[in-house]
């Protein structure tokens, strides 16, 4: 694979101050050779992004939204190769729920993310006057995306954002800038130069972006740690913020739960991804009298499940996208260990190159152990037995997180009831983690400020404005 990937300022290609590499968690083979921004080219980034924003936030609503739409077709006439990039440099198959997968949700988002709108809404309108609420846009954004979905995941950060009227400076995770890079390319056809620009480097780019007083708002998806230092430094300005944070998500499977229907979802919803995902199941809690017999579903299921490079037609999970991440995985499990947790499949990582840990599913984990109290996002799960449904409830809120949960029951009014009591932005019922595109998606307590997705997540890139005549 060659290596020109560019920085984009105000509709151009430009070479970063700097170079790093970008290996592939696979093999630990360098993938391509990145740009790295300085804080000048930042700031050419973000003063591109000002002066663009007048003209784009004049643009009307219908031409905006033609412009996204217009993104979705770019994104699906280069599907192939953002896929074979997002595996190269993420880990993740290509095939089932991959990369491939992945660009097709970002074409989906962006496709609906174009059939949105933001109406006026009229308060008053009779003899005594006329009141009228306006949704304007904000002015730059600036978009901070992960490495675990970074194509889908700018794809949430940018269509929402230009679609409302703002511009935007977009910096993706230095384990994965290579896609985005070739995103930000791509998608100057359809752009005004300024609207997008794409730089890359290291984490302390994206502190200088949370302290910039040129951007208005950041958009973060990321660590609850990282989260408060981005709400820390956009004090400085009252900058406005979204911020996708850490979970530690719980599912609490009931005993009538229906084991032979729903068992490829409950393994899906832990380990989609290998795991490294913000919604995906994180701790499970099975009542007694249904504990081994999920514990051995599992593990069969998991038994079918092949781990290997992502480019093999066979792999459908890949490696852990890198080493810190991998090393943290191992700690936990370990420990679950010495604590008394039972492996009942994975525990070793793999021998040979690569960041391949097996799926690993833990019997008589319990709380207070790190594995169950902390996200692990990886390929390993804590299984938890209960009896007492109001203490299962207790213990699944007690965590500090509040992103995703999900009832497991074929009683679907009783999981409904149970669902509202649980702390967190979305909970499913038998399924976990399906997030949809006209459904809002956020977190409560430390999971997160704001929503992403539908009308309501397109809000969260405008103010308002109030008009009385």
């Amino acid at each position: 694979m060659n290596g020109n990937f560019a920085l984009t300022i105000d509709g151009r290609q430009v070479a970063g101050s700097g170079t790093f590499e970008v290996r592939d968690p696979a093999t630990g083979a360098v993938v391509a050779t990145a740009p790295a921004a300085s804080a000048d080219q930042l700031d050419a980034a973000v003063g591109a992004a000002r002066k663009a924003f007048p003209g784009w936030a004049a643009r009307s609503e219908a031409d905006r939204k033609a412009v996204v739409a217009n993104v979705a077709d770019i994104i699906e006439a280069h599907a192939a190769e953002l896929a074979e990039l997002v595996t190269r440099e993420q880990g993740k198959p290509l095939a089932g729920l991959g990369s491939q997968w992945e660009i097709g949700g970002a074409i989906a988002w962006a496709r609906h993310t174009a059939s949105l709108d933001l109406p006026m809404e009229t308060i008053q309108d009779d003899a005594g006057g006329r009141v009228t609420l306006h949704r304007r846009p904000i002015g730059v954004v600036g978009s901070i995306t992960p490495w675990n979905f970074p194509v889908m995941i700018a794809i949430w950060h940018v269509m929402p954002a230009i679609l409302a009227g703002n511009t935007v400076v977009l910096k993706p995770s230095p384990n994965t800038p290579l896609a985005t890079l070739l995103l930000g390319q791509l998608l100057q056809e359809a752009l005004p130069p300024g609207v997008l620009n794409v730089i890359a480097g290291a984490d302390g780019i994206g502190q200088a972006m949370a302290d910039h007083k040129g951007i208005d708002k950041i958009v973060f998806t990321g660590s609850t740690t990282t989260g408060r230092k981005v709400m820390a430094s956009g004090a400085a300005n009252l900058k406005r913020l979204t911020l996708e944070l850490g979970g530690n998500d719980a599912g609490i499977v009931l005993p009538d739960a229906d084991l032979d229907a729903h068992i490829d979802k409950l393994f899906w919803g832990i380990f989609i991804n290998n795991g490294q995902t913000c919604a995906a199941l994180k701790r499970l809690y099975v009542h007694d009298s249904l504990y081994d017999a999920v514990c051995d579903r599992l593990v069969a299921y998991a038994a079918n499940i092949v781990t290997g490079n992502g480019l093999e037609p066979d792999s459908r999970l890949g490696p852990v996208q890198n080493p810190m991440q991998f090393d943290r995985v191992k700690r936990l499990v370990e420990q679950a260990r010495q604590a008394g947790a039972r492996v009942l499949c994975g525990g070793e990582p793999a021998e040979g190159p690569g960041l391949f840990y097996p799926v690993t599913i833990l019997a008589d984990a319990y709380d207070g152990m790190d594995i169950v109290d902390e996200e692990q996002f990886g390929p390993a799960v804590p299984i938890i037995r209960f009896t007492d449904i109001e203490d299962v409830i207790a213990r699944a809120n007690a965590s500090e997180s509040g992103l995703g949960g999900s009832i497991w029951s074929r009683d679907l009014e009783k999981a409904r009831a149970l669902a509202a009591r649980l702390e967190c932005g979305s909970v499913w019922i038998n399924n976990h983690g399906a997030i949809r595109p006209d459904a809002p998606f956020g977190g409560v307590k430390q999971s997160g400020i704001g929503l992403e997705f539908a009308s309501l997540g397109l809000a969260e890139f405008t103010s308002v404005q109030v008009i009385h005549s």
